[in-house]
Formats: structure tokens, C-alpha cells, sequence
């Protein structure tokens, strides 16, 4: 096992891990010099590229010399630290990527605290030091300032740094030494990331850590071999985290070359790899040889924060466009969906055809609507809420520390906002042309936080957040939303005679020529009470000419809204649509009962 290297390469959300990855695998070798290769291939998911962003965690494998380098990529963004945590016992060491200007933010300080508490080896990286504004020396005291602050040992304190530009493809021990590869990066991660340390048993343990899927073999888990080794065909014992052994065999093995699974015979212990045999396999349970071996430890998650309910469309175009319309489709996708994220939990409503969904954040439940519409699904959502607890006496609900980096003549209608929100500033660090804020607010608080912050920034605010505590209940928040509903009264096609004078009261959602249908929402009043309009009257010919006639309309452009903005604007008696090519916001009662 002295050959062996298995690190996990954590960071706050864009900076630069996945890119690093890519220098990584291409300067050890693992991709022919004349081999195309995407930029950040592993983000292999379509949404993932779309949004830039890392989701799922996932393994590399390479090799440098003569030592074996097991890589697990995890994400960056706080909705999705489930992957991360779940990931920190099947490696010994991490890679803590910090861009050379930013520092370290909310997300670096979540990350770092796991794979701490774990007495994982970090190695500092500092990317990006190619920037023009880059400032490394400034943002390595920062980093030391973290670990202080996480209350660490001195053996952790003194942590190895490297100077890195992935997007460039070198890496330096100091910034006045001269490289023009990778090396120096390679070389720290073989020095100062421990080989697998050796178990006392000598039986096979093998802990699960993520799931994936095969064609021919079914479910695969993937985790470390934690002692012993096992061979294809040997029969093995699940023990389930209920209590119950289930007893099976090993159809497969598999290691990663790269990015590709590689069908093996043996797997040894620290090796990092895949098992099929079993079905129905979950996270956190332990694979072993031994009927009355015992389980390992599995990694306690953070609690949820947000919840929200999915429920069978029963809008009038259902079944338009999608495959999958049924409450039985539905609660399949969401269960499967459940066994491969620890951070998900469906909870049962005792309502045929809605289901309730607990996640860390509305990013995350909005991520799997948009894998579900993809996929064929049609659904609709409702508003996201706060998960409550109760104590002995007293209503807790979760808070978050939100960190704003904004524009300098924006900060009076954030503080205004943070005031309506519950909000307690606890820092603020003022900068030539920007400020930065640090607060703790009710989750419940960050709904539609971040739409108002690109508002009242004209998009140049940068906002993250991460779970801090539950604590005692704030009061009431008002509905954040500055205008009513605009809902049609009448179905069918829109038009553009309709929509002009439907313009003059409120912002848009649609344009000429969409279905409607009765208790659609078509756009958002300027006052804040709802209104019922006729999106699709049209203009009856007359035999008498009018003094505008042949003037041509004018329609100022619809918004279109992601499904993110759509969660964030709906109140708590509307619903959002989801369909493979549309998303609609709705009132939940479709008749004509409103104002």
C-alpha cells in the first residue's frame, strides 16, 4: 500500500478544482498527447456544464512514477455538501484549492472542517496566481487565519502549500522558483499525503460510499477496501444499516484507469473501487466476508434546512409533453434519487400524488427537478420552506451565515433587506469599491434573497451561504415579493393585442401565441395584490376605422425565468410547473376565486 495515494480535492464553488483535475490527468499521462479532451471533463453531466459547476462526486485514477493516485472530485457548492462528507473516509488526505484572489469563503470553511474532523493531511493550493489581481502571499495568511480559527492541532497548522495555475498547467513551491508543469503539485501529494494506513482485521470491509449503475451487472458500489481483499465470485455479507445481513456474491470488480471502469479480478485494501452484486445496495452500509463482522462507522450528515413538496401535475396540458405523469413514476425517480444522495429525504404527506422533499438548500431540490424534466418527467413545485424542530419548550429552526460581497452604493438596499429578513450583521470589512458582509439569517430568510440581490446590484453581488446552527424561532417574515400575481381568467392562446394593454399593469412572463390556460400566472402586477386579466382577447373587426389603426404593437420582451428564480418568486399559494420544454407558475387553485 506504500504506492498508494487516495486524496480528495475540495473548494468553494469556481476556484478551479475541476480545471486542476484536468491538468492533472493530462500531465501524468492518462490522455494521449494528440487526444482531444474537453475542458473539465469531469463534469461529464449536461446540467453541470451548463451551470459550471461540480454536482456530483466523482473518481479519477492515475499514475505518476510508480505510485497509484486515486482522485475523488466533489462540489463546490454549499447545497451540495452531502457528496463531500460522504466521500472523507475513503481517503487519507486532501487538496484545499483557494483562489489567489478571492481567499478562502463560506464553502472553503465547510469543506476544510470535515476533512479536519476526519484527520485528513491537507495540502493548501493556491490557484489562479496567474490573475492580474492575484494576491497569494495575502491569501495564504488568510488560510492560516481559517485553520486557527477551526481550533486545529499544531501538526495540522503546519500544512504544505503550492502555488498553482491550472488554466496555464504549472505549480510551484514558491512563487520565485521557476516550473512549467505539474510536478511540483505531484510531488507534495506523494510526500505529504499518507499511504492507506493498515487495518488490524484481516477479513474484507468495504464501506459504501457512492452508487453507480451498470447495463449488464446492475448496481454498483463504489468505496475503500477498509481490510482484507476479495476476488470476483466470492460470497459476501451486506449488513444493512437497519440490522439485517443479507448474504450475496461479488458479480464484479471494478478500478478506475483515468476516467474509464476497468473490469479486476482482485481488489486489495486502500484501494479505492467498485462492487456489484448487490441490488439494492445503499450508501453507508458495510460489505464484508464475515456473517458476524462488524459494521463500519458511517459519517453523520448535516441536518436538512429546506423543504419542499413535488406533486403530480394536474394542470390542464398535462401530459403534453412528458412520459412520465404518474404519482407511481414520480416516487420511483425520487427514491431512487434517494438512495445514491445522502442529502436528500423524501418524507411521506399521507396525500396521493404529492411528496415531500427535505434537502440542504432550494439549488438542490431545483438541480433534480431539471434532471427530472430532462429525463421526461412532469411535476409541479411548491414554495420552498424551512425544516423546523421542536425542543422541550421552544420552536428551533435553522440559520446561515451569508456572506455578500457587493457594489459599494448597493450597500443601503442590502442592510434594508437584511433587515426585513431577521438578518444580524456580524461583519463588514469595507473596500476601495466594494464591501463585504458577513450575517446570520433564518433559511427561511435566504428565499428570494439572492433574485434581490441581483436587483439592487445590477448582477455584479456575489452571495454564498452554509448551514451554521438551529436555534430559537425569529417571527414572522413577510412574503419578500414586491408585486402580486398577474392570473389569467380565460384559456387559450395569448395574443398580442391582450398582452399590450396587460403590459401597462405589471411585468410579463409570456408573449403572443402561448397556451394559457385559467390560473396561470402570465406576469407580476406592480402593485401587490393579485389581478385577473384576459391574455387572450382579441380585437373584433369593426366597419368603422379607428385613428391608431395599422399601428403596429408594442411588446417590451417576457421574462424568462430559470426554474432557481421561478422557486424564489412563487408564494405559498402558488405552484411552479415543470415539463420537458416548459415551466409555468400557477395559482394551486385553479378556479376563479382570486381578486
Amino acid at each position: 500500500m506504500e504506492d498508494i495515494r487516495n486524496v480528495a480535492i475540495i473548494a468553494h464553488v469556481d476556484h478551479g478544482k475541476t480545471t486542476l483535475i484536468d491538468q492533472l490527468l493530462l500531465q501524468s499521462g492518462t490522455f494521449r498527447p494528440n487526444q482531444k479532451m474537453d475542458k473539465r471533463v469531469m463534469d461529464f453531466m449536461e446540467i453541470e456544464r451548463e451551470k459550471g459547476i461540480t454536482i456530483c462526486s466523482k473518481n479519477a485514477a492515475l499514475r505518476w512514477k510508480n505510485f497509484l493516485i486515486n482522485i475523488v472530485d466533489t462540489p463546490g457548492h454549499a447545497d451540495f455538501g452531502g457528496e463531500v462528507e460522504r466521500v472523507m473516509q475513503t481517503v487519507d488526505g486532501v487538496l484545499l484549492v483557494v483562489d489567489a484572489h478571492d481567499g478562502p469563503q463560506a464553502q472553503t470553511r465547510f469543506v476544510l472542517r470535515k476533512a479536519l474532523t476526519h484527520n485528513l493531511k491537507p495540502i493548501v493550493v493556491i490557484n489562479k496566481v496567474d490573475r492580474e489581481n492575484a494576491r497569494p502571499h495575502k491569501v495564504l495568511d488568510m488560510v492560516f487565519e481559517l485553520f486557527l480559527e477551526l481550533d486545529v492541532t499544531d501538526e495540522q497548522l503546519d500544512f504544505p502549500h503550492v502555488y498553482t495555475s491550472a488554466k496555464i498547467g504549472f505549480a510551484k513551491r514558491e512563487l520565485d522558483h521557476s516550473s512549467t508543469d505539474m510536478g511540483p503539485l505531484f510531488e507534495a501529494i506523494v510526500r505529504y499525503i499518507p499511504p492507506p494506513h493498515p487495518s488490524a482485521r484481516s477479513y474484507f470491509q468495504f464501506l459504501v460510499a457512492s452508487l453507480g449503475h451498470s447495463d449488464y451487472l446492475g448496481r454498483v458500489a463504489y468505496g475503500r477496501v477498509a481490510s482484507g481483499k476479495i476476488r470476483v465470485g466470492k460470497p459476501v455479507f451486506r449488513l444493512c444499516r437497519d440490522g439485517r445481513c443479507l448474504q450475496g456474491n461479488v458479480t464484479a470488480l471494478f478500478e478506475y484507469k483515468g476516467l474509464e471502469r476497468m473490469q479486476i479480478q482482485e481488489a486489495l485494501e486502500g484501494h479505492i473501487v467498485g462492487l456489484a452484486g448487490f441490488e439494492d445496495v445503499r450508501i453507508g452500509e458495510t460489505i464484508t466476508e464475515l456473517e458476524d463482522g462488524c459494521a463500519l462507522a458511517f459519517v453523520d450528515i448535516d441536518p436538512l434546512t429546506i423543504s419542499m413538496r413535488i406533486s403530480v401535475n394536474d394542470s390542464p396540458m398535462a401530459g403534453r409533453e412528458g412520459k412520465f405523469l404518474t404519482a407511481r413514476h414520480i416516487h420511483e425517480r425520487l427514491v431512487r434519487e434517494t438512495r445514491v444522495n445522502v442529502s436528500l429525504k423524501m418524507l411521506d404527506t399521507g396525500m396521493a400524488g404529492h411528496f415531500e422533499i427535505q434537502a440542504r438548500g432550494e439549488m438542490q431540490v431545483a438541480v433534480l427537478a431539471e434532471q427530472m424534466r430532462r429525463e421526461g418527467y412532469e411535476l409541479i413545485l411548491s414554495r420552498p420552506e424551512a425544516v423546523y424542530q421542536k425542543s422541550a419548550d421552544n420552536l428551533l429552526e435553522p440559520f446561515e451565515t451569508v456572506h455578500v460581497d457587493i457594489p459599494l452604493e448597493s450597500l443601503g438596499g442590502i442592510l434594508r433587506s437584511f433587515s426585513r429578513r431577521k438578518a444580524e450583521v456580524v461583519k463588514m470589512q469595507h473596500h476601495p469599491n466594494s464591501v463585504c458582509i458577513e450575517a446570520v439569517l433564518p433559511t427561511r430568510g435566504l428565499i428570494g434573497l439572492k433574485t434581490e440581490l441581483v436587483s439592487l446590484t445590477r448582477g455584479r453581488g456575489v452571495i454564498t451561504h452554509l448551514f451554521k446552527e438551529y436555534s430559537s424561532h425569529k417571527g414572522e417574515i413577510p412574503i419578500q415579493r414586491s408585486g402580486g400575481a398577474l392570473i389569467s381568467m380565460e384559456a387559450g392562446i395569448s395574443t398580442g393585442y391582450a398582452l399590450s394593454n396587460i403590459q401597462e399593469r405589471g411585468r410579463l412572463f409570456i408573449g403572443p401565441q402561448e397556451d394559457i390556460y385559467i390560473g396561470m400566472i402570465v406576469g407580476e402586477h406592480s402593485r401587490p395584490d393579485d389581478i385577473t386579466v384576459n391574455p387572450c382577447k382579441v380585437k373584433h373587426l369593426t366597419n368603422m376605422r379607428s385613428q391608431g389603426e395599422g399601428r403596429g404593437l408594442r411588446l417590451d420582451p417576457p421574462i424568462k425565468m430559470d426554474l432557481e428564480r421561478a422557486l424564489e418568486f412563487i408564494g405559498p399559494d402558488e405552484y411552479v410547473e415543470v415539463t420537458p420544454r416548459s415551466l409555468r407558475l400557477r395559482k394551486k387553485s385553479l378556479g376563479l376565486s382570486h381578486p
